[in-house]
């Protein structure tokens, strides 16, 4: 049975010293702001979040692109060269091609090293959603489960892993198609904020709306309330688009309800804050469904 290496994708925006700890293999997101090619590294290495942010107030645009085949082909080879087999772990296809390229790549390498085993689970997850997943995974590995059972793992919880999002600025989901020019102006007007999740399908669904920031932030708790299964003995994620201090004030709501094991905040990354804007509010956890 070959040792065998788990990869992912910097779509997890978990922070660098927890995906160190998971001893994982994390590719670059690849994201475009005025002409400027930027890779998405977990340590912030091209690009930091707060500049990052920064320009996204001061109205610059940035756009993102799936991980091509050449980059698949040589982390996984990298991997493969070396006896080892490959799990990946990626960015939801509902709302990226990256996972499909990854499957491509995988079965061609297949026919490359028919010794090694090349897995890809679509976690129809993203942002520290998917990071949790991935976390949960690895810890998995770590406890001495074999590639097939860490796959069969990530398969069988990736539709209790709940996301729950609020946006500030309905503008940048105006941009990406998820709400309309006058749903966006209206919104903005009236202080209206959306509630969204990720559904089944990996799909960020817009499903409520409320006025306010106080009360969009205890609403995202109340779904929580609605579905975790015992969440103190959780370990639950929050992400945010550099807007620390509501993160806070949410992992103090949560550890006053819940009373969970652990709670791990982190910026959203610049790929997916790049479609969700300054703002944007995240929470993560496993529930009975999404």
């Amino acid at each position: 049975m070959n040792d065998y290496v788990i990869v992912t994708d910097s779509c997890c925006d978990l922070t660098e010293a927890l995906a160190k700890k998971a001893e994982l293999t994390v590719i670059p997101m690849v994201l475009n702001i005025s002409g400027t090619e930027y890779h998405n590294y977990l340590d912030e290495r091209e690009i930091g979040s707060k500049d990052f942010y920064a320009r996204l107030r001061s109205g610059e645009n940035a756009s993102t692109s799936a991980v091509n085949m050449d980059v698949f082909t040589s982390v996984f080879e990298e991997i493969l060269n070396k006896g080892k087999d490959v799990l990946y772990l990626g960015f939801s296809s509902g709302l990226s091609s990256t996972y499909h390229v990854s499957t491509l790549v995988a079965e061609e390498l297949s026919k490359k090293y028919p010794e090694n085993k090349i897995y890809c689970v679509d976690t129809l997850a993203a942002s520290m959603g998917e990071g949790l997943l991935v976390y949960l995974s690895a810890m998995q590995k770590q406890s001495g489960k074999t590639i097939d059972e860490v796959r069969d793992f990530a398969e069988n919880n990736k539709l209790n892993l709940c996301h729950w999002f609020t946006v500030d600025d309905l503008n940048h989901l105006k941009r990406g198609g998820r709400v309309s020019a006058t749903t966006a102006f209206v919104g903005s007007l009236l202080n209206i904020k959306p509630i969204l999740h990720v559904d089944d399908e990996g799909h960020l669904i817009n499903v409520g709306k409320v006025r306010g920031r106080k009360l969009s932030i205890e609403t995202i708790l109340e779904n929580m309330k609605k579905s975790a299964v015992n969440p103190s003995e959780q370990i639950i994620f929050i992400s945010h688009g550099d807007c620390e201090e509501d993160a806070l004030t949410l992992k103090k709501m949560v550890e006053k309800e819940f009373h969970p094991k652990e709670i791990q905040i982190n910026t959203i990354g610049p790929v997916i804050g790049a479609h969700s804007g300054p703002g944007t509010l995240a929470l993560f956890f496993l529930g009975t469904n999404r």
